[in-house]
């Protein structure tokens, strides 16, 4: 059903100005003017929206310049502002007609000062029913998660500059199953693509090897030509025939693997959840590995990101530094833990590795839950080098507080060679002052245009345009994103006097199904749209338009929505976890100077914790419009670029490359 839009509420008649009668110069009397302090006003905060001058300005004038007013404390003179006002007023009045003097002497008239009229306090918002979420609820689908399945079936304008490298340029090979914005599911891709950027930026030479999807934005492609043909790739005891393609995505120079098998590898419509992914990375990591070594490439450095590719640091020192390729150094950057690629011996023989009895050992690829499978990312954390994962609290998390996901001793093992850095954002790809999917550019000294663009977020999603904030939530529709704080956040930001806006989608169905359910019932309302799926380009309107971006995640390795979210001037609301406390600092309750604190965060994944941070901030949106202001410019002044991590990573490169 088409959502109705709500009329607009209409405004209030200003008030006429009041008729003023100027008696003739003869026998006008001589008004003493004094100087008398208002009495302070006090009315609830208004919602920051742009200032507006004030409608009765003239009127003021006049009534002082008519009934002046008298005190027995001595006078002050007018202000200058006052006299313009009361001389240009007599002015503009119509020449008043001659009168006859009259036949006796005029009496003075006592003028008695005019009381000052009271305030009147603003009317309190009426109170709507409130929409009851356990009501609803009976009605929409039960929230269903699947469970989890075992793998084997440009400052405010432009970024800072970079210093000058304080390291020997390197050549670095990435190799990865994402790449923004050509094949992107979550922040992987965007990871990948920033700091090839970065370190490109700083004088290194970078290439990045990828999966040729079906499914890949081609459009972003420029050049795509074969760079390799017939690459013989062993697999299963034979061999597959492969093309390797090569191509600029946005200036990065990037390679294509592209098998020419019956299997069908990349020709899916997917990137990823197909019943053979661990047999379809095992061979990428082999193929990108052998195009390495056929093309005569010997990088400094092999970054490799994810289980997707966990065999590649396996493969180099098991096999290949025997065939020559001695010198490259394997950087491995886990970005979730989650998801391992846990699999059985098959994929041993698949690639070549055979030797089940050896790699079948604590000590290299044996996983430590299930006996009986190997485990491809602690394939890379054992083999490589170096060890990152997305941030220093994750880090942490992950070692000694349950969230390796049973990675905990192989981490403690290894801890002399893992640390977390810092994801950052490309400044450049997110910018206010030059995004063009938004339709006002601002940055932090034209913050007020910000507003423009809230206009342009109601109209697409029909919402009512009232003084209410917008929250927001952006993201991928899982278990891990805390969904259930999600769903609340909904009813209790349209109870709390604010919008919701949802962009998102989920793989599993059934939690589709759940936010389609709750979509039609709140589809009438005219503070809520929910929209079940995902485009980038409403994504940057998202992040323009509202006022609040809610991120109640159970876990969060890093997250990339509150650094954009910051970038655009929106106010971050988190669950103190994972990369969310090394980025988002309490107004409240953050021991960090008042210019840094930039959202709000609460520590407990559950209702009342979310209550908590999302109340705080409706609370100063309304309450006190300045520190929201302020909050917002934090928020943007805030650096979360790719300079400093780009610089821990070339520190790490260099570390490793002489060991």
């Amino acid at each position: 059903m088409a959502k109705k839009r709500s009329p607009k509420p209409s405004a209030p008649p200003a008030e006429a100005n009041p008729t003023v009668s100027i008696p003739p110069a003869e026998t006008q009397p001589k008004p003493v003017v004094a100087a008398v302090a208002a009495p302070a006003i006090v009315a609830p905060a208004p919602a920051p929206v742009l200032p507006t001058s004030g409608l009765n300005s003239l009127a003021d004038a006049l009534e002082a310049a008519t009934h002046p007013k008298t005190e027995t404390k001595a006078t002050a003179a007018p202000s200058a502002s006052t006299l313009t006002s009361v001389k240009s007023v007599v002015v503009e009045a119509p020449p008043a007609k001659p009168v006859p003097p009259p036949a006796k002497p005029v009496t003075p008239v006592v003028v008695t000062p005019k009381p000052e009229p009271k305030a009147e306090a603003k009317p309190a918002p009426a109170k709507t029913e409130a929409i009851s979420e356990e009501k609803i609820m009976r009605d929409v689908p039960e929230l269903k998660t699947e469970p989890e399945k075992e793998e084997d079936t440009a400052p405010l304008a432009e970024a800072p500059a970079p210093p000058r490298p304080t390291v020997a340029p390197m050549f670095v090979m990435m190799i990865a199953p994402e790449l923004a914005p050509v094949a992107k599911v979550g922040g992987l891709g965007d990871v990948v693509y920033g700091l090839a950027r970065e370190l490109e930026l700083r004088g290194n030479a970078v290439e990045i090897i990828l999966p040729k999807y079906d499914n890949m934005r081609y459009d972003h492609v420029w050049g795509l030509t074969k760079a390799y043909e017939n690459l013989m790739v062993p697999w299963y005891g034979g061999v597959i025939n492969t093309t390797v393609w090569f191509g600029f995505v946005h200036g990065r120079k990037c390679y294509f693997i592209d098998p020419h098998s019956g299997d069908n590898f990349f020709n899916r419509g997917s990137y990823y959840g197909q019943h053979d992914d661990l047999l379809r990375f095992a061979f990428f990591s082999r193929a990108a590995v052998e195009f390495m070594f056929k093309a005569n490439k010997h990088p400094d450095i092999v970054h490799c990101h994810d289980w997707q590719t966990g065999l590649v640091p396996v493969l180099l020192y098991e096999m290949y530094q025997h065939l020559g390729m001695r010198h490259p150094r394997v950087c491995f950057t886990v970005h979730n833990f989650r998801h391992q690629g846990v699999t059985g011996e098959h994929v041993l023989r698949a690639t070549g590795l055979n030797r089940p009895d050896y790699f079948f050992h604590y000590d290299r690829l044996r996983d430590t839950a299930n006996h009986h499978a190997i485990n491809l990312m602690k394939g890379g954390i054992v083999y490589s080098n170096f060890v990152t994962t997305v941030s220093p609290r994750h880090a942490w998390e992950a070692k000694d507080d349950g969230q390796g996901h049973g990675l905990e001793p192989v981490l403690h093992t290894h801890q002399c060679k893992y640390g977390g850095v810092l994801n950052g954002l490309d400044y450049e790809q997110f910018n206010p002052e030059t995004d063009p999917h938004i339709p006002a550019h601002y940055n932090v000294q034209t913050i007020e245009k910000k507003y423009d663009n809230k206009r342009a977020l109601r109209n697409r999603f029909w919402l009512a345009d009232n003084e209410k904030p917008i929250v927001a939530f952006i993201g991928r529709l899982d278990a891990q994103k805390g969904l259930e704080l999600v769903r609340h956040a909904i009813f209790h930001s349209l109870n709390n006097r604010a919008q919701f806006v949802l962009l998102g989608n989920s793989p599993e169905r059934g939690i589709n199904d759940h936010f389609i359910g709750l979509k039609r019932h709140l589809n009438d309302s005219p503070d809520c749209h929910l929209e079940i799926g995902y485009n980038e380009e409403l994504a940057r309107l998202i992040y323009a338009g509202a006022d609040m971006m809610i991120v109640p995640s159970r876990y969060e390795p890093c997250g990339l929505t509150q650094l954009i979210a910051m970038r655009y001037g929106t106010v971050p609301v988190v669950r103190a976890c994972g990369g969310l406390v090394d980025t988002v600092f309490d107004k409240d309750f953050s021991n960090r100077p008042l210019h840094e604190r930039n959202g709000y965060s609460f520590e407990h994944a559950d209702n009342a914790g979310m209550e908590s941070g999302l109340n705080r901030a409706i609370a100063c949106y309304y309450q006190y419009p300045d520190h929201w202001r302020h909050l917002m410019m934090n928020a943007m002044r805030s650096d979360f670029s790719w300079n400093n991590p780009g610089q821990d990573y070339l520190n790490i490169y260099d570390y490793i490359r002489a060991k």
